[in-house]
């Protein structure tokens, strides 16, 4: 079997067995395949055939070139998961990538707007134009549920449950999730819906399930959600910046600083591991250390 059909293997793999998204399955095919290239220009054709010390000249390689720690870490990633499953299928005895470890750099903290920030950025959104109330509507959902930008602008209509005020989140893999959320969500969804959505897909002449249209009925894109944020920052007093997934972190980040417990906060934003989500305790013990700092008379 050819080092292409392993691959397309490997990828069919990852969609069938593991769920992965095709955004995921195309960021492992890059890195694996930009590695597969290395080799051909190196003179080590043979995929099959590599040492750890080839693994080692790859890393010098991936230094030399200017790469962050953070994609070096994630095409090792990509590289020792190609591998284990060449091992899985008895290809290799050994997996030269088992052995290479990266040093941890400094933690980066998740980026999350406060409160007050979050009331300028909904005070902005506010208008009687048909995009303006869609726009608040997205605004409200993702800061009010934590939920991804592609969960956002995959969500169908009929996903929303109004009585019992949550909405069904496909995250990744496929998973399915109920998140609840409140009643500003609830209120400019029901707003939207009404003078918004109606409005633009009827105007042309649209048929879809897609809960978020862009201006011309058809379904919105993460692309268009994160246009749509961009150019609130602008139209807005705020001088930071803004990407979807800040609204993420800082609905994780405020409930946490509110009281929520951990274990919570994993089940609403879709974490398999409560890892993933402990990055947010760090936020937490800031916020706590600043608190100590202003009132605590002998701080």
């Amino acid at each position: 079997m050819m080092k292409e059909s392993w691959l397309v293997s490997f990828l069919t793999y990852l969609i069938v067995e593991r769920h992965f998204s095709e955004h995921t399955k195309t960021a492992y095919h890059d890195d694996i395949q930009d590695y597969l290239d290395f080799l051909v220009e190196t003179g080590e054709a043979d995929f099959l055939q590599v040492t750890p010390q080839d693994v080692r000249i790859y890393l010098s390689y991936l230094y030399d070139k200017g790469y962050s720690r953070t994609s070096i870490s994630r095409k090792i990633s990509s590289l020792r998961s190609f591998y284990n499953f060449l091992l899985q299928q008895e290809q290799l005895s050994e997996n030269p990538f088992s052995y290479v470890q990266m040093k941890k750099g400094q933690l980066r903290l998740p980026r999350f707007l406060f409160e007050k920030e979050m009331d300028v950025l909904f005070e902005t959104a506010k208008g009687e134009g048909p995009l303006d109330y869609r726009n608040l509507a997205i605004l409200e959902l993702m800061y009010g549920t934590g939920i991804r930008v592609s969960e956002c602008a995959g969500a169908k209509l009929s996903d929303i449950d109004f009585n019992l005020g949550v909405i069904l989140v496909r995250g990744k893999g496929n998973k399915e999730r109920y998140v609840p959320f409140g009643s500003y969500a609830a209120d400019a969804l029901v707003d939207y819906i009404e003078n918004a959505r109606n409005e633009l897909m009827t105007k042309y002449d649209k048929t879809h399930e897609a809960l978020f249209v862009n201006h011309y009925g058809d379904p919105i894109t993460p692309k268009g959600i994160e246009y749509i944020l961009k150019q609130l920052i602008k139209k807005s007093s705020l001088t930071t910046d803004i990407h979807p997934h800040m609204l993420r972190h800082t609905f994780a980040t405020h409930l946490l600083n509110n009281g929520a417990d951990m274990r919570t906060v994993q089940e609403l934003l879709g974490h398999v591991s409560l890892s993933s989500t402990q990055i947010y305790t760090h936020v937490t013990k800031e916020n706590l250390q600043k608190s100590y700092r202003n009132f605590h008379p002998r701080a």
